[in-house]
């Protein structure tokens, strides 16, 4: 199906969901915890403890709104290190300490760790079911051959969004020649993957011309690689670089004056803008998201100056916490039971309305979480912008809007359902 771009977006209302119900029979349910488990150390940790500042926002917002069945949601935060196996220690500490609801989003290493404890839990305890909700690792692997009932995603796995960005790409014939700079680790090898087959398929004519994978989280220099891009005649950048890594690797580009456009899944995360800014590079900084502050609808500007107000002036970066933490307590208020086994069956399948008054629904068959995908690119703050990022007076503007029915990807899931 040919891609179509639209950039009017109708005006939206916020999805509520989080009507108060009371406990089933007038009995009082215990408090409902759920478990922050990411990065709060480490190169990673600015990413970590942005995320913990959106969780407890919508905790706080679900709280204020009366709770679940009656009763307040708490947010235990822990940190993995980036670490699959201080992943599962975590989660475990966080069952003990109560929490059936685990989310997870950096790092596609650590959320299947947490696939894996959480089958494995499930199984072992029967009536004490946890569930994994997860807002941004995006292997496609986790709703494709490693599916599990007890996982739900909320980000556009990477397959996804590389069929946004390679439709994109194949509008503009001034781009010729690509490098693709990914981390070397699942996530990253699942990008090139995917951005080498659909380029193939979309654009024949472009050439691949460099293809670097480098480790996660340990490259302090990236002069090394953009001397390599330089080098190569490239005119555009292909990576699904987060944290640290993007962050400095725009730091580089821009010390080095390399002049070319990047394609971006994580350009604005910490540090992301500052360096974009400093590269000059007005307009050819791209990134696929789910949302972004400036989508000029009533609900999210509102959204946005709130929590930038609360937050220190930092932005909303995750528009699928929202979404998640809005259907959680829609699926636990339908269910009217704060029980994993019991609310599950509400989120498969549910129709959702976004932010951005655009439809969006958790299919049922692989727990993936379809929506409209936006590609928008770093540009001075003018005329219908009104939020910059990271202070430099340069924020995310719309240049595509991708439709949900577009994005939406076969699945090989073959999904266990317990008994």
């Amino acid at each position: 199906m040919p891609i179509r771009f639209r950039t009017g977006l109708a005006a939206a209302a916020l999805a509520a969901g989080l009507a108060v119900m009371a406990a089933p029979g007038g009995g009082a349910w215990a408090q409902v915890k759920i478990a922050f488990i990411d990065p709060l150390s480490g190169a990673m940790a600015p990413i970590g403890e942005h995320g913990v500042k959106h969780f407890q926002y919508m905790v706080d917002k679900i709280n204020a709104a009366g709770g679940v069945n009656g009763q307040k949601m708490e947010l235990l935060t822990y940190d993995n290190k980036l670490s699959p196996q201080e992943t599962v220690i975590a989660a475990q500490k966080a069952i003990d300490a109560g929490a059936r609801i685990l989310t997870l989003g950096n790092g596609s290493g650590a959320a299947a760790a947490m696939i894996d404890f959480v089958n494995k839990h499930n199984d072992r305890n029967p009536g004490k079911e946890v569930i994994y909700l997860n807002y941004a690792a995006v292997d496609p692997a986790f709703t494709n051959e490693k599916c599990s009932y007890w996982h739900f995603r909320w980000d556009a796995h990477s397959d996804i969004k590389m069929q946004a960005l390679t439709s994109y790409i194949k509008t503009k014939p001034n781009i010729k020649k690509i490098y693709l700079i990914n981390q070397d680790y699942s996530f990253g090898h699942a990008v090139r993957k995917s951005a080498n087959e659909m380029l193939k398929a979309k654009r024949p004519d472009i050439q691949i011309v460099g293809d670097e994978l480098h480790p996660l989280a340990k490259i302090t220099d990236f002069a090394p690689y953009v001397a390599k891009i330089k080098a190569s005649g490239a005119d555009t950048v292909i990576t699904g670089n987060w944290g640290s890594d993007i962050a400095l690797l725009l730091k580089a580009a821009a010390d080095a004056g390399l002049q070319v456009d990047w394609f971006t899944y994580y350009g604005g995360g910490a540090g992301g803008p500052t360096a974009i800014k400093q590269t000059g590079l007005k307009d050819r900084v791209y990134q696929i998201t789910e949302g972004h502050a400036n989508i000029n609808t009533p609900e999210n500007i509102a959204w946005e100056d709130d929590f930038r107000k609360k937050s220190g002036g930092q932005g909303w970066w995750y528009p699928r916490v929202r979404n998640q933490m809005q259907m959680l307590a829609r699926a636990m208020n339908e269910a009217k039971s704060n029980d994993p086994k019991v609310f599950v069956e509400k989120l498969r399948g549910m129709r959702f309305k976004t932010i951005y008054n655009a439809d969006a629904y958790m299919r049922a068959e692989d727990h993936q979480f379809f929506q409209d995908m936006y590609i928008s690119v770093l540009t001075p703050v003018s005329g219908d912008l009104k939020f910059d990022e990271e202070g430099t007076g340069w924020g995310w503007k719309t240049t595509a809007v991708v439709p949900m029915a577009e994005t939406d990807v076969a699945t090989t899931c073959k999904m266990a359902k317990p008994s």
